[in-house]
């Protein structure tokens, strides 16, 4: 039996209700893994409407279909494609999406007067990738949608999860991301080209100029393995 994923909503309503008393009107979906979207229950119950990505919906309802989606996931209500806009007391928020990164339907929350945006887990802070980057269709493809969100307008971001003692995130973390993410690349299409396997190309690569970024020793041969697919199978 799988264990629930707990989101605990009511701080969230609590923190909201300590500086207004209007209603929540909207929950937006960054993307459709469990850890950011299970538990909303209480916000429907308030009335709110729920946004994802299209393919979030497509895939929760392709859960649904299989018995395996979590009950206290709520569908959403709405779908965006490629951009959106909702504005609200004179604050528009946009949501776009920027490609294929940690998943296929991130979205990317930004208040273009505030210069701000919200990214979950696709640009991480001082700290390499996910374990094997998984969940996308070309690593190549992630490191285009770094590019686009860093051709957004925005001077800070705030992630998904507290990287780096909890700070806000710049346009040059996501720079060092870009950049992180093609020289692991190049590393290991030399590793590939070379013709070691993935076990060689996993323990050899190193990049010392992140080595003291978060997960580097954990990590990084994940990340390794997750390129050598890409420039050795082509997926």
């Amino acid at each position: 039996m799988r264990s629930p994923i707990c989101v605990p909503a009511k701080p969230y309503i609590d923190a909201i209700k300590a500086v207004t008393d209007k209603p929540i009107k909207y929950v937006i979906y960054s993307h459709h893994h469990y850890d950011h979207i299970a538990g909303g229950q209480p916000f429907k119950d308030l009335g709110a409407t729920f946004i994802a990505h299209r393919r979030t919906k497509e895939r929760l309802l392709e859960l649904k279909k299989q018995k395996s989606l979590l009950a206290d996931v709520v569908m959403p209500d709405q779908v965006v494609d490629d951009k959106k806009s909702i504005t609200l007391g004179g604050t528009t928020l946009e949501l776009n999406h920027v490609g294929r990164n940690h998943s296929d339907n991130s979205l990317v929350m930004r208040l273009p007067k505030e210069k701000l945006v919200s990214v979950v887990d696709f640009a991480p802070i001082e700290q390499v990738q996910f374990r094997n980057i998984p969940d996308n269709a070309s690593p190549l493809e992630y490191i285009a949608s770094l590019k686009k969100l860093a051709s957004l307008g925005w001077e800070r971001m705030i992630p998904g999860h507290p990287y780096a003692g909890g700070r806000f995130g710049t346009k040059k973390d996501v720079e060092n991301d870009i950049a992180y993410m093609e020289d692991l690349s190049a590393e290991v299409k030399k590793a590939a080209d070379a013709g070691k396997c993935f076990d060689t190309a996993m323990k050899e690569v190193k990049l010392p100029k992140y080595e003291k970024w978060a997960n580097y020793e954990t990590a990084l041969p994940a990340n390794v393995e997750r390129f050598r697919y890409w420039w050795a199978r082509g997926y």
